[in-house]
């Protein structure tokens, strides 16, 4: 069973900020932290929790206890938070470790979601020859997804969510990577922004239309080299997209897709805020 866990936490969070540009009011909590903080540390849920613990408490529910997280190199709120509560009984099983994420000398923002995975996975060369957990720090990935990817035999793999299973408005989720899989379900190619060409295309015989949330198990030795040699993007980052499709295109099904149909909690802007409050308050289970 797989029990390392990278979470990438070390973007500037500029769609948070920008959505709170013309806030005046900052009296809630998680406004302030929002307008201030990385959006895994707004303070949510019934005790005020950062964001990222209930991230944390589900991974350690599953058999998680190696996590390196990926923080920005001018933001240690993350590390510090931690730091002063590493002794708390909920994380006494579990070795957190930080790998850092420069933004390069004349950029606003850090280089990219492959660059991110490098710099955890350089911080870790004892992970050489294993298999680990990747995902978002924005996102609440279920128990469940996390279950089924510790204990896959596949050398690589995602969760492919079921689009009509998530639940955010039309013109939000129609944004979304869409996964394009062969007949056995290895993963093909991952279409960012879709357009309605590609996403008739991706959909399988049966209507159903798999998107990428972010959620993976990596082969420590076999997604390394290509993180290396991924190339600027368009967008001017180097993208966790672009590593997959050089390495699948190098080593055909070697990336398998579980399809899942369930909502994954999102906080990417403002107005996300209170969704998620709702969503802990009523839904999610600490124990």
């Amino acid at each position: 069973m797989i029990n390392k866990l990278v979470i990438l936490a070390g973007g500037v969070s500029s769609r948070m900020k920008k959505s709170l540009e013309q806030e005046q009011l900052l009296n809630d909590p998680s406004l302030a932290d929002a307008k201030n903080k990385p959006k895994s540390m707004i303070r949510i849920g019934k005790e005020g929790r950062p964001f990222l613990d209930y991230l944390i408490m589900n991974a350690k529910k599953t058999g998680i206890n190696d996590i390196t997280i990926v923080i920005s190199e001018k933001d240690n709120s993350i590390k510090e938070y931690y730091d002063s509560i590493i002794n708390e009984n909920w994380l006494k099983e579990i070795k957190i470790s930080y790998a850092y994420q420069k933004i390069p000398e004349g950029r606003q923002k850090p280089l990219g979601t492959a660059d991110a995975l490098l710099e955890a996975l350089l911080s870790r060369e004892d992970w050489k020859g294993e298999k680990f957990l990747m995902t978002n720090s924005d996102n609440l990935y279920s128990q469940n997804a996390m279950n089924i990817l510790i204990h896959s035999e596949h050398k690589n793999a995602l969760i492919d969510y079921n689009r009509e299973g998530l639940k955010f408005e039309k013109s939000r989720v129609s944004s979304f990577a869409v996964t394009l899989k062969d007949d056995e379900n290895y993963l093909v190619d991952i279409l960012e922004k879709p357009s309605e060409e590609q996403v008739k295309n991706a959909t399988s015989s049966d209507g159903v239309i798999g998107v990428s949330m972010n959620i993976f198990m990596f082969s420590y030795d076999l997604i390394l080299p290509y993180l290396k040699i991924t190339p600027l993007s368009q967008r001017n980052e180097k993208e966790l997209p672009t590593s997959i499709k050089m390495m699948i295109n190098e080593n055909p099904k070697s990336l398998y897709c579980y399809p899942l149909k369930e909502h994954v909690p999102d906080l990417t802007s403002k107005d996300d805020i209170k969704i998620v409050q709702e969503y802990l308050e009523n839904e999610f289970n600490e124990n």
